[in-house]
């Protein structure tokens, strides 16, 4: 184990950085960076073998959530259903994807907001309810009423703006 020095907190052996505040571990060598040719790179590839595949989203996944704002990507798994809101401290509500990391107190995201389902050859939104509506293109969509979602739409649920990115299912 290797405690941190800024807080105390025990972390594994090999680890560079702690995982409780962040700060750079003590004995720790300093890591450096250096530049690799595409020589390097495809002399490796040969004794390796195989050139390996790009990590992609998970194999199940048949959809993705682009937050507009942050740029990132939300790969889900391969459930049917999903919940999409934010945690509240001292709520037992749990939203399947939780979008507090993502600024959604502040966008104005409900604990529940969403549902999202794939039934058969369709992807479908509700809005649960929420406080400050869910949009689906700039329309505000009416509580409790199935809409059908498209590879390319944006969903809004209160300010957040989410793109909705569908595999072919």
């Amino acid at each position: 184990m290797i405690i941190c020095s800024n807080c105390q907190h025990s972390n594994v052996s090999g680890t560079f950085f702690c995982v409780e505040c962040g700060a750079q571990l003590d004995g720790v060598e300093t890591l450096t960076t250096q530049a690799i040719t595409q020589d390097q790179i495809s002399d490796e590839l040969k004794r390796k073998g195989t050139r390996p595949e790009p990590p992609s989203s998970p194999i199940n996944s048949w959809i993705s959530l682009h937050l507009m704002d942050s740029g990132k990507i939300l790969p889900l798994a391969s459930r049917n259903e999903f919940t999409l809101g934010r945690l509240s401290e001292g709520q037992p509500i749990m939203p399947d994807i939780d979008l507090t990391p993502y600024q959604a107190y502040a966008s104005g995201v409900s604990r529940l907001h969403v549902v999202v389902k794939r039934e058969a050859n369709r992807i479908i939104i509700m809005d649960l309810g929420s406080s400050n509506g869910t949009y689906l293109n700039g329309r505000r969509l009416n509580p409790h009423a199935e809409e059908t979602l498209n590879h390319g739409d944006v969903i809004a649920l209160g300010k957040l703006k989410i793109q909705v990115l569908l595999r072919n299912i």
